[in-house]
């Protein structure tokens, strides 16, 4: 056959598969799953407010993919129980779970009320941890199931008067680490992603015009914020049979902030 005429294999590709996506109504999460859709997977997006529910999943259904709609809240074990029902109901599998749900709050550590600091731990960390066990036995029957967490540059470095989102997304790291390793036997793949500096609604008011956003600006090689979109192709490569034997990694897409030292 000539090699002019042999067509390429796209390894990931996902049509036919199912995915979730905790927090896919917003920001990364909402880039996440749109980008999960428009590489051939059904997409059922979930957060809270049931108005961007809605937004995300006729956004889904416009790729020409299938969803759910539901509103959830990952800090409720029976909300994220209720939600796999409903998704092994409609689609009778779940191939991908995304876990990208989160939330921050910028204080003086030494002032933070333990409500708040359970509040963030919650979400980010032990919402999770719910997810994944609740979706463990479908993503096992797949046969190929794919966790991606969302982690952070807070999980490796300190950023000033967050110590509740840094600890907790140290967590989702260790998590991701920890269930990668137990759960490969059962043909759960459970890796990570690292964002570096993307602007969105949960960290618009630390970054747009303030000494932090410049100095993030300073420490990021490339020299600029990242795009949501930028994200997706290592969610898509993470969900796919291109990540077939990674498990329990981390991709960072941060423009060089982790690899950078002095960068003037």
């Amino acid at each position: 056959m000539n090699a002019a005429t042999t067509k390429a294999e796209n390894i990931t590709d996902l049509t036919g598969r199912v995915a979730v996506v905790t927090g896919g109504t917003s920001g990364l999460g909402r880039a996440i799953a749109i980008g999960l859709a428009r590489s051939g997977a059904h997409v059922v997006p979930v957060g809270r407010r049931e108005e961007l529910v809605e937004e995300v999943c006729a956004e889904v259904e416009a790729c020409g993919r299938e969803t759910l709609r539901q509103a959830v809240d990952v800090s409720e074990r029976a909300s994220i129980d209720a939600l796999r029902d409903a998704v092994v109901k409609r689609f009778d599998r779940v191939d991908i779970l995304v876990n990208a749900a989160g939330r921050t709050a910028r204080q003086a550590t030494a002032e933070v009320e333990e409500a708040e600091w359970a509040a963030i731990m919650d979400t980010n960390l032990t919402g999770s941890f719910r997810a994944c066990q609740s979706f463990y036995e479908p993503l096992k029957q797949s046969g190929r199931g794919r966790i991606v967490n969302i982690a952070s540059l807070a999980s490796f470095v300190a950023f000033h008067e967050v110590a509740a989102y840094g600890a907790s997304k140290a967590g989702v790291l260790a998590l991701t680490r920890s269930l990668g390793a137990e759960w490969a036997r059962d043909g759960i793949n459970v890796n990570a992603i690292v964002p570096g500096v993307f602007p969105t609604e949960l960290n618009a008011k630390l970054l747009d015009g303030t000494e932090r956003g410049r100095e993030l600006l300073l420490r990021t090689p490339m020299r600029r914020f990242g795009r949501a979109e930028e994200l997706v192709g290592a969610a898509v490569f993470l969900a796919s049979d291109a990540a077939s034997f990674i498990t329990g990694q981390t991709i960072a897409v941060d423009g060089g902030f982790l690899a950078s030292g002095v960068n003037s």
